[in-house]
């Protein structure tokens, strides 16, 4: 009786070297990396994030190495797209983007105070022609960043008495103004924007014992649709 011949033993076959790369693991650029601070900085500016999620979720933004990074930081806000991991074709026309709708500004006062605490005020506000600061043994912190100028002009009156007051202007508007410092400093970097329809910010006042400081926040820049809305096109 003959013996079954043994069968052949299957081997592994390789994998090729050029499988595709999960879409999750394609690396990003800096545009792709840019798109997503925009809309975290938009976020902030709506109220959505505090400044500690804001200042996180940008630091993982421009550290991101690949489209996985990227989508956890925008999946919970309201403007979040989901990022598209091909690129179109040559003759396909660049798609529009569509700006995010953004909420009513805030309507504040005119006046700010802060006797033995602080006051701030920061995010999408309304500022008119005329701002009053008031610091008595506190602080107060006037943010314009992210403002809605309703004037070309705005002054802003400082009195800081044992107390500091800190202004942040946009990098793009200009920036005037001195006051006195007894016992105290009174610093205003001043500078002129390259657009002369820019809104111009001046700081005057006096600090006795205590500190005003006015300067540009860089990487932060006045809205577009602000000068329009200013009459200026």
């Amino acid at each position: 009786m003959t013996k079954p011949e043994p069968k052949p033993e299957l081997k592994p076959q390789p994998q090729p070297s050029h499988a595709p790369v999960a879409q999750a693991d394609l690396r990003v650029s800096d545009a792709d990396r840019e798109r997503i601070a925009e809309l975290l900085r938009d976020a902030y500016a709506e109220g959505r994030l505090d400044a500690d999620e804001h200042a996180e979720r940008i630091g993982a933004a421009y550290a991101a190495k690949t489209f996985g990074d990227l989508v956890p930081l925008t999946r919970d806000l309201p403007s979040h797209r989901p990022l598209s991991f091909e690129k179109p074709p040559l003759e396909a026309p660049a798609p529009r983007p569509v700006a995010p709708a953004l909420p009513p500004a805030r309507q504040e006062s005119a006046s700010m105070v802060a006797v033995f605490g602080g006051a701030s005020r920061r995010g999408r506000w309304r500022v008119g022609s005329h701002l009053r600061a008031f610091a008595a043994f506190g602080g107060v912190e006037i943010d314009l960043t992210d403002a809605v100028f309703e004037s070309p002009e705005v002054e802003i009156e400082v009195t800081a008495l044992f107390g500091g007051v800190e202004i942040r202007v946009p990098e793009n508007v200009s920036l005037h103004g001195s006051g006195v410092g007894i016992f105290g400093g009174f610093d205003v970097k001043e500078q002129t924007a390259a657009d002369p329809y820019a809104p111009v910010v001046r700081v005057k006042g006096v600090a006795v014992f205590g500190g005003c400081e006015a300067k540009p926040r860089r990487g932060k820049k006045l809205k577009e649709w602000v000068r329009k809305q200013l009459g200026t096109e």
